[in-house]
Parts: structure tokens; C-alpha cells; sequence
């Protein structure tokens, strides 16, 4: 049975866009589930695109996430080296092999008549194929002493794959079955171009097949391309070794009305790059899902089930979990909405899992700051106060520091309504008496709280949402006596006392 191995290939034009990490993903889980391995291969033969720190950005997207490859450009392996460019003495001989098999064929076009012939055409309609190609200028239009001369004297040229005039091609593509393109309908597809550079159709299936590639997973833009890659695995004779394909759906965006851009981040406000990026046309630093506060683990489950439905009503997956459960068949045709709500929910959920060692290092600074008991037993109790109400770590941050930081505002729709003579008696008996309390915990505070007021005569409730307001400035948050037991006696005290001089 042939070993599973699949290749994440992408070019380093740019930033990581989520689509591309979410490939990533679906070709780590099926390496990993099948015991075979995960290639990253640096597709980077478009020199003109190349963009300075966007190959590092790609492998440390990849290791914050945690998808760790067996062989590339970093790690190496048996079909090193692992970027194009440094594979160029290869793709000329198969360029060549193909001239020799008339496959293939040179084409001397300048830019200038190409657009002569596109714009004869109505509609935009023109495709250099068999219906075209003998009135253009190319090794079969013209005679074979003129085109030795051409070559002779290096006039520029381009190498052409020559799709047959009538043929069909057939792809059985394992998310989308029978694909069937008629020949009539494909362009003569550049393959080397004339800077001696190979276009992506050559390039890709080359190095497929010299490593062995047994499964093609890319997204749905790559579809069109593919009958062109079937008719050059037919071409070579690869055909026994070409790849199964699989072509995945779009990620849409959460309008629903065209695929998830680059440039779709700002405008829905969430991020499009797993890592910071620094925009250099605009001078600019793009958070990614990392800045914004993510886990690498939420975000990877997130990234899993848009577009594959595991069949069970299981949400929660760890990466390991999703290695044990996925499939290609259970991978939809359609394209998915991209739901930011459903990523925040999935890091809420995480951010439970993680120990208070995670919190502890952010929480410390604000505790000791304000002066308040920072033993670990009460950043704990800190960090419990207010994590199951947090989605992201600074959540957790932005609370404890709203309640360490005593109130200079006091929410005034409460206090008009409320605020009256025996909420001020109840408030200052209960700032007097709390010096007596012996145990200092939530419970006995509260507790306490409740028969102080009843022996004012006061009914708790008429108060209780007073106190916090006069604690913390709001009349809403986490349990209020859990506040009050680590404020301390007498920071809780002052509060009130304080509150008890400004309010009328």
C-alpha cells in the first residue's frame, strides 16, 4: 500500500492567510492519522511576488500552531532541497522532455501580439489552444529551420503545454467525485517561462512526483488547474503515481457572499493572519490570532470544522483528537461561513483548560500594584473570579484591574434610584462591623453581610447591589463577596467610607 505522504506548498508572497492554515491543517491530520508524512515545500518560482520574511512568517505560523512537518526547507529530508529555487537544473529537462514527446512546444509571442490577439476577440474571450495556436508564433506554426534559428539567437520565448484538440479529462476528485473538462475548453498552459523560471503546473507536479506526493489537498481556486496537472501526469506517463486530489471548499465570508480576502479583516474587524504582520505598503503592524489573545488549540478546532463535520455532536477536539477523527469524506462541498463568534467561543472554552500558572505572570503585576494580598492562593482565587466570564487572557487582566482599582465614578442610575438613608446606615454599619468578622472568607462575608443588615432591619437585597457599586464603581460583575474577600478588611472599609463622603 503506498505511504501516505502530503505536502503543505505555499509561496512566500505575502502573509499566512487563515484559508491557507486551515489546508495546512487538513494535510497535517491526514499524514498524521495514516502514519505517513507532512511536507512543507516553498512554492517561491514567482520572483516577482516574492516578499522579504514571508517564508520565516509561514514556518513560525506553523510552529505556534503546533503543526510540525518531517521534511522541509527547515528540517530537510530525502528529497531535499525543499524550495523551487533551488530546484531550477530540474525543470528544464522535463520542460525539454516534453518538446521531445511533442507534448509541448515553444512559443515566441511578444507581449505586444499577444495583446493584439486578445483584444481580436470578443468579450475577452481569447485562449491560446489548438484553435489559435497556428496563427500565433510557435514551434508548430512556424518551420522547424526557423525555429532553430530563433532558439540559436536566444529570442525570447516560452515553453507551451499542447492540450489535445479533442479529448476529455477526468478527475475523481475525493470531495467532489467525477470532474470532466473537455480540452476544447483549456488553455495551452505556459509551463517555463522565458526567464527559464517554471510556472506553478509544471513545477508542482515535477516535484510531486519526485516526492512521492500520494495526496493533493488545496483549496477550491486550485480546481481549474487540476485537469491541466492530469493531462501532464499523462503526458510524462506518471500516471500509475499522480496523486489522489481534493479539493477544498471555500472559506466564506460571514456575509456569505464571496471567499474570505486578505483584506476582509478590517473591514468584519477579526483577524485574517494567524501572526502579527507588518504591512509594508502601508507601513502598518496587522494583528493576527495570536496578538488578539487566541489559543493555538482554539483556533486549530475552530479552523477544523469549517468545512469538515466530524458526525458526532462533538465540538471540543484536541489537535490529537482530530488527527483520531478526521476524514477527507466527511469534508463538504460548500463553502463555510467564516463565524468569528464561533472562534471566540471556542478560546472561552480553552482558556477554562488552562492552569493558573498561565494567568499568574499578568495577574501578579496588577494585584501587587494596588497593593492587595499576592500569595498564589489569592491570585488564584483572583483568577477564578473572573475567568469562566473571560474569552481571552486580557479579559481576565482588564477585570481584576477594573475591581483592584478603586472607583473614582459610582454607576449614578443605581445610586438615584436606590441611594437613600438606610442604604447609607446599612453601608456604614457594615465598613464599622466588618473589623469583627473573625473568618474571612466569602461565605462568612456574606453571611455576615446578610445578619448585620437583618438586624437593621434592613432587607439585604435593598443593598446588596449598593455595596457593589460603592466597591467597584459598576452595578454588575463577578460574585461580590469573593471581591470583598480579597480586597481585604480594610481596603473594603475605606471603599465604602469613601463612597459614603461623595454620595449626597
Amino acid at each position: 500500500m503506498r505511504e501516505v505522504r502530503v505536502r503543505f506548498a505555499p509561496s512566500p508572497t505575502g502573509s499566512l492567510h487563515i484559508g491557507g492554515v486551515r489546508t495546512a491543517l487538513y494535510n497535517y491530520l491526514i499524514a498524521r492519522k495514516a502514519g505517513g508524512k507532512f511536507i512543507i515545500r516553498i512554492e517561491d518560482t514567482d520572483q516577482t511576488r516574492f516578499v522579504p520574511g514571508a517564508e520565516q512568517y509561514i514556518y513560525n505560523s506553523l510552529e505556534w500552531l503546533g503543526l510540525v512537518a518531517d521534511e522541509s526547507p527547515l528540517v530537510g529530508g530525502p528529497h531535499a532541497p525543499y524550495k523551487q529555487s533551488e530546484r531550477m537544473d530540474i525543470y528544464a529537462g522535463y520542460a525539454k522532455q516534453l518538446i521531445d514527446s511533442d507534448c509541448a512546444y515553444y512559443a515566441f509571442d511578444t507581449a505586444e501580439e499577444l495583446d493584439a490577439a486578445r483584444k481580436a476577440v470578443p468579450d475577452n474571450t481569447f485562449q491560446y489552444n489548438a484553435a489559435t495556436r497556428m496563427n500565433l508564433r510557435n514551434s508548430l506554426s512556424l518551420s522547424k529551420d526557423e525555429v532553430d534559428q530563433m532558439l540559436r539567437n536566444g529570442v525570447p520565448h516560452v515553453i507551451r503545454l499542447k492540450v489535445p484538440k479533442k479529448d476529455e479529462i477526468r478527475l475523481n476528485d475525493l470531495i467532489r467525485g467525477w470532474v470532466m473538462v473537455h480540452t476544447s475548453t483549456m488553455d495551452d498552459k505556459v509551463l517555463l517561462k522565458s526567464d527559464g523560471m517554471p510556472t506553478y503546473h509544471l513545477a508542482n507536479v515535477v516535484d510531486d512526483y519526485l516526492m512521492n506526493i500520494s495526496h493533493v489537498i488545496r483549496g477550491e481556486e486550485w480546481l481549474p488547474s487540476a485537469p491541466t496537472h492530469v493531462l501532464l501526469y499523462r503526458f510524462f506517463g506518471w500516471e500509475d503515481r499522480m496523486p489522489q486530489f481534493a479539493h477544498l471548499p471555500l472559506l466564506l465570508k460571514p456575509t456569505g457572499d464571496g471567499k474570505l480576502s486578505k483584506r476582509d479583516g478590517e473591514a468584519f474587524g477579526f483577524p485574517v493572519f494567524p501572526l502579527q504582520w507588518f504591512d509594508d505598503q502601508r507601513g502598518i503592524n496587522i494583528a493576527g490570532y495570536k496578538e488578539e489573545g487566541y489559543l493555538p488549540e482554539a483556533l486549530l478546532n475552530f479552523l477544523a470544522l469549517l468545512g469538515w463535520n466530524p458526525g458526532t455532536e462533538q465540538e471540543m477536539f484536541s489537535l490529537e483528537e482530530l488527527v483520531e477523527a478526521f476524514s477527507i469524506d466527511r469534508i463538504g462541498k460548500a463553502g463555510t461561513r467564516f463565524d468569528i463568534q464561533k472562534a471566540k467561543w471556542f478560546n472561552h472554552h480553552y482558556l477554562q483548560l488552562r492552569p493558573d500558572s498561565y494567568f499568574m505572570e499578568s495577574v501578579r503585576p496588577i494585584v501587587v500594584e494596588a497593593g492587595l494580598n499576592s500569595t498564589d492562593e489569592n491570585l488564584s482565587k483572583w483568577i477564578h473570579l473572573v475567568k469562566d466570564r473571560s474569552t481571552f487572557l486580557k479579559d481576565v487582566v482588564t477585570e481584576i484591574q477594573a475591581v483592584v482599582t478603586p472607583p473614582d465614578l459610582y454607576d449614578e442610575t443605581i445610586v438615584a434610584s436606590k441611594w437613600n438613608e438606610d442604604a447609607r446606615k446599612g453601608l456604614s454599619h457594615f465598613a464599622q462591623s466588618l473589623q469583627n468578622l473573625a473568618d474571612w472568607d466569602a461565605a462568612s462575608i456574606k453571611h455576615f453581610f446578610n445578619t448585620e443588615m437583618e438586624g437593621l432591619g434592613i432587607k439585604p437585597g435593598k443593598v446588596l447591589q449598593l455595596l457593589r457599586v460603592v466597591l467597584t464603581g459598576t452595578g454588575a460583575g463577578p460574585d461580590l463577596m469573593t471581591i470583598i474577600e480579597l480586597l481585604g478588611k480594610e481596603e473594603a472599609a475605606g471603599r465604602i467610607n469613601k463612597a459614603l463622603t461623595v454620595l449626597p
